[in-house]
């Protein structure tokens, strides 16, 4: 007896995404895979007595999304320190904390979330109706027995500075710092009273905190067991938007790799993830590099190893190593925020050798600053890159030339358009002019020119949609300023960017991405058709469905 399918979607609009781009009515899934698309007749002509049928009720199906570069794990680290709520005065910071002090045994440490509104925390300084912030002596009146420490932003969330952190007197003590204390690295001030003491305000002139990671890492760290335990929540957060793999370009430290592993062994993993490499270069600063990559690294090539949830494949690369990096990376295994290491960068030789050694083992490389572009050129000329699909991220501005050197060396380019679009497009603009607006993120000469384009959210926000909506309107956030408008996708380019050519990243393209037969049976119904809404509603776009090989991860309508 023929068995059936497990699950059927019929009464809506399925998006294909295959090379035609098609469009269905319906679709089975059958032991996790797609068994059937087309009509909606007969794709029910696979349902048996056990099949689940759902009824879209006319909605949208595109096949799962995939995110280029997610920094997933962020988004459940934000629910371990908790909130001082939406406070606009000290008097507010105070009843909060005096909650927690409740709650907290005499001499533990208090650390918060940041001052602020989430998920942006912008203009803290202008929300306090005191005309300044709260110092240690505000928080030693309520917590006088306990270390407190309110911890500042991952600054890309609102790509502003100064970050902002505040400690009370014993965290001050318990950290060794007085009135002799030097500021850590020249982005950092510490506040300081008239007679030189440290107020307990530190501000910060740039995105990535140093003073946690250099003074308050044991109490502001993440341990492996919180990192492995806030996995499914993040999870869950970008099932809400379709999301149903996520490529981790920016490389993950040994912490991260291993929260991973045990939330993939025991079974809440439900999301597919690819993580590369990030290396921690002063753990073996005189080693020859291409005999290290090709005793060590040799298992990174290719599509690396691992399954179909969790796969480790690629390194990140960087040059030009930074004091201030040195720094954070002296909390060593910790990572704070980043999940990555701060101690990826070497000198540009020593680089030159590690992509040349890369290249020669087949091991893709990923990076995401303009200075790496030159590199992977320099390399090419003497290793051609063409099919190792190397990564290169974050694109802010490329002139022809360099365009041109992206499509011949089939680099995949991700990009971060929350940054060089929607918040600092209007920046970019003054600064290159009308002249070389097209140079802003210029994604349709790229597409045009054969480079795969995907998109990535950044973990700013979560949705797909959001870069999706940045690549199709082209606006800014301060006015809604047009930043090259030209270089607009359309809507089934940008659909392609997160789904068929994502899966590029991975070296997946015969597994997902399209919704096909004999494909992975990942999917998201949509509460807005992304092909047809209003511009404005794009960023807003949920999944109301969302399925993972075979499997209902999330869902808000009927089923």
């Amino acid at each position: 007896m023929t068995r059936g399918a497990d699950l059927i979607l019929t009464g809506g609009k399925i998006v294909t995404v295959d090379p035609q781009f098609r469009l269905a009515e319906a679709l089975a899934v059958t032991d996790g895979r797609i068994s059937a698309v087309g009509k909606a007749a007969e794709v029910l002509e696979n349902a048996d007595q056990w099949t689940k049928v759902v009824d879209l009720e006319g909605r949208t199906v595109v096949p799962g999304l995939i995110d280029g570069h997610a920094h997933l794990d962020r988004e459940g680290l934000k629910g371990v320190f908790p909130s001082l709520g939406p406070t606009r005065s000290i008097a507010d910071v105070q009843v909060a904390l005096a909650h927690l002090v409740e709650c907290t045994p005499v001499g533990e440490w208090i650390v918060t979330m940041p001052l602020g509104d989430p998920p942006a925390y912008r203009n803290v300084e202008a929300l306090f109706s005191d005309g300044r912030l709260p110092n240690r002596h505000d928080l030693d009146a309520v917590a006088p027995d306990h270390p407190v420490y309110i911890r500042a932003i991952w600054g890309y969330w609102r790509h502003s500075t100064p970050l902002i952190s505040i400690a009370n007197t014993k965290a001050l003590q318990a950290a060794g710092i007085d009135a002799s204390t030097a500021s850590p690295a020249p982005e950092v001030t510490i506040e300081r009273d008239e007679e030189g003491f440290p107020t307990g305000v530190f501000r910060e002139e740039t995105l990535m905190p140093i003073v946690e990671l250099a003074f308050f890492r044991e109490a502001t760290g993440f341990a492996p067991e919180t990192r492995a335990k806030t996995l499914p929540t993040s999870v869950a957060a970008y099932h809400r938007y379709g999301t149903t793999s996520v490529f981790e370009g920016h490389g993950a430290a040994s912490e991260l790799i291993q929260a991973y592993r045990s939330a993939h062994a025991s079974g809440e993993l439900k999301i597919r993830t690819t993580l590369a490499i990030s290396p921690n270069w002063k753990s073996v600063p005189d080693t020859n590099i291409p005999l290290f990559v090709e005793a060590w690294c040799g298992w990174l090539s290719g599509a690396g190893i691992g399954d179909d949830f969790l796969r480790i494949a690629g390194l990140f690369a960087d040059i030009d190593p930074s004091p201030s990096n040195a720094v954070r990376a002296s909390a060593y295994p910790r990572t704070g925020w980043a999940g990555f290491n701060y101690d990826t960068a070497l000198s540009r030789e020593r680089a030159i050798e590690l992509l040349t050694a890369c290249a020669r083992q087949r091991i893709q490389v990923i990076a995401i600053w303009p200075n790496m572009l030159e590199l992977f050129y320099e390399v090419h000329k003497s290793v051609p890159l063409t099919g190792l699909r190397w990564v290169f991220s974050h694109i802010s501005l490329l002139n022809a030339a360099q365009v041109e050197m992206i499509r011949e060396m089939g680099l995949i380019v991700t990009t971060h358009t929350n940054r060089y679009i929607y918040k600092e497009g209007q920046l970019l603009l003054e600064r290159v002019g009308k002249s070389r607006e097209n140079e802003i993120t210029p994604l349709r000469t790229l597409v045009e020119a054969g480079v795969p384009v995907v998109l990535a959210t950044d973990n700013v926000p979560v949705s797909l949609f959001h870069p999706f909506w940045h690549v199709v309107a082209r606006r800014t956030r301060t006015d809604g300023t047009l930043v090259a408008k030209t270089q607009a996708l359309s809507r089934e380019q940008a659909l392609r960017a997160i789904t068929s050519t994502a899966a590029l990243l991975t070296w997946d393209e015969d597994k997902k991405g399209t919704i096909e037969v004999g494909k992975l049976a990942d999917l998201a119904v949509l509460d807005h058709d992304p092909l047809t809404c209003p511009e404005d509603q794009l960023p807003d776009i949920q999944s109301v469905l969302t399925v993972v090989g075979g499997e209902i991860v999330y869902a808000s309508m009927r089923v």
